[in-house]
């Protein structure tokens, strides 16, 4: 887990003062892993650390965290003190951010005292350099008071082409995931909905198929749109562009005859089998948001080769 910087400068500009409750540290079992957050701001909060009792007394320490305006670290035997039956302990940090605290965030990694009056330890001072200098990757730790964490960067494009009923259900399960960076394409601003999820990018384009050459070519690709016509061309585009990987919404039938068509458009089978179609799991049925769950769980179990299943009428 990380530090994501966007999602609080989007909550601070909402709801003024947050507090932002990261669990920092973990013994034995416990309902989440370093490193997850949860922001907290008078009459709401988003995200979670588990839920439960940790999480409701979390969230009411951190409301009087934000009164106080001071920042606390937290420490919670989940078995005694919750009743909780996973019967180990977390270390929860509490941080009370306005706008100009959050603007001062940057850099790869957010490394600083919580508590105490101790010297870094070398550990912590090795980590950051190493991801500032290097790019190495960190994880978040907690030591002798000093809270290390790494920056939340969006590492796979998803381009997601339709902003129809499976198109939107798509969105609303993939947007909250860490790691993607979705772009989201359809032909008229009314076709989406009012409001995009949190870091979406929406881009309206007359032809869809016009915007492929913009993408990255270590995209995600899913396909979705209204019409097997274009449908087609955001194939054909796509395998003329390249791609990390590509879906497709539709039947073995509609595939058969894209396969075909695509054929005939100079496309070789190897680079025709690089798009998966059907999309999702067949046993979860054909709602979108059955579809949806599916695509997801598909692209994070799978996240660099991905299997075509039987799926979705089209």
């Amino acid at each position: 887990m990380s530090f994501d910087i966007a999602s609080l400068k989007s909550a601070v500009a909402a709801h003024g003062a947050v507090a932002r409750v990261v669990v920092a540290g973990v013994e034995g079992s416990a309902p989440r892993e370093p490193g997850t957050a949860m922001l907290v701001w008078d009459g709401g909060q988003s995200g979670t650390i588990g839920g439960g009792a940790l999480e409701y007394e979390a969230a009411a320490e951190a409301r009087a965290a934000l009164l106080e305006g001071r920042d606390r670290v937290m420490r919670k035997p989940l078995g005694p003190a919750l009743a909780q039956c996973c019967g180990g302990a977390v270390v929860l940090v509490c941080e009370c951010y306005d706008a100009a605290r959050v603007g001062a965030l940057d850099g790869p990694v957010v490394l600083r005292r919580v508590e105490g009056a101790s010297e870094m330890a070398l550990a912590l001072k090795r980590a950051a350099a190493q991801a500032r200098n290097a790019g190495a990757p960190v994880e978040t730790l907690f030591q002798a008071g000093w809270l290390l964490e790494p920056v939340a960067k969006a590492t796979r494009p998803l381009w997601v082409f339709g902003a129809g009923h499976v198109g939107r259900a798509i969105v609303s399960v993939t947007a909250p995931l860490p790691d993607f960076a979705i772009t989201w394409v359809d032909t008229g601003a009314d076709r989406f909905p009012e409001t995009l999820p949190d870091g979406i990018t929406q881009l309206v384009a007359a032809n869809p198929a016009d915007v492929v050459r913009y993408a990255p070519v270590e995209a995600e690709h899913l396909v979705l749109t209204y019409s097997h016509t274009l449908d087609l061309e955001l194939c054909h585009r796509l395998l003329g562009h390249g791609f990390r990987q590509a879906g497709l919404i539709g039947s073995k039938t509609k595939w058969a005859r894209f396969r075909s068509r695509l054929k005939a458009l100079g496309h070789s089978e190897a680079q025709i089998a690089r798009i998966r179609c059907p999309i999702g799991d067949p046993a979860l049925g054909k709602h979108p948001q059955a579809i949806a769950l599916g695509v997801a769980a598909e692209m994070l179990a799978k996240p660099g080769e991905q299997a075509a299943v039987q799926g979705q009428g089209g």
